[in-house]
């Protein structure tokens, strides 16, 4: 049987390589210690009203104590969306 030719290939040209637009990263060191404050200050917030049966951390809001914990977890929530 006869021997086939073997064709000759093309080099392999990489494709050009695109200019990478450099991106300046903002430093933010500042957010890991801001989130985990915030999600510990509510969760102490709410086990202070529980502890001390709602006479603290602020007797004049009452129940809305747990909100205000509340609120601060979730601003820690919001905190952690900058986080890179």
């Amino acid at each position: 049987m006869p021997k086939s030719r073997i064709r000759k290939k093309a080099d392999y040209t990489p494709p050009p390589s695109k200019q990478t637009a450099s991106i300046k990263l903002t430093n933010r060191s500042w957010v890991a210690p801001v989130m985990l404050a915030m999600f510990v200050i509510g969760l102490a917030w709410i086990v202070v009203f529980y502890v001390t049966d709602g006479s603290l951390p602020i007797d004049s809001l009452g129940n809305w104590n747990i909100v205000v914990g509340f609120g601060f977890i979730a601003a820690g929530f919001g905190v952690s969306t900058q986080w890179k």
